[in-house]
């Protein structure tokens, strides 16, 4: 498991090339139907990216993560979906809060292996 340090950079060097190639080709996600929900799927990827660069960063000052890092890395990501098509943005919103509830499902079953092992000891 990479460290919050490392965590944090790689997130952050992700964000830049997720970033970066939906900028380059913003025009071919914008062509077409199906192009223009892949666009809005990169979109929450960089929701994705973000939002593990912010927590990441919190955790390794002391402070607690909470909704605020999430609605940060959403505005981020609806901002960046918004230059390539307006759909983009709607789909990026549904695309994110779909992979904010498996990320949340994920958390709470890690959560409870670590307290399930605690009460072991």
């Amino acid at each position: 498991m990479a460290t919050p340090g490392n965590s944090m950079l790689y997130s952050f060097l992700l964000f830049i090339v997720i970033l970066s190639l939906q900028e380059m080709y913003r025009g071919k996600l914008a062509s077409t139907e199906l192009y223009t929900i892949l666009g809005g799927f990169t979109s929450s990827l960089l929701f994705l990216s973000l939002l593990t660069f912010i927590g990441n960063f919190q955790e390794t000052c002391g402070a607690k993560t909470g909704w605020g890092a999430v609605i940060i890395a959403e505005l981020v990501a609806l901002i960046a979906a918004g230059t390539v098509h307006r759909v983009c943005i709607t789909t990026c919103f549904l695309f994110s809060v779909g992979l904010l509830y498996e990320i949340n499902k994920l958390s709470g079953m890690a959560l409870s292996k670590i307290e399930s092992k605690a009460k072991r000891h």
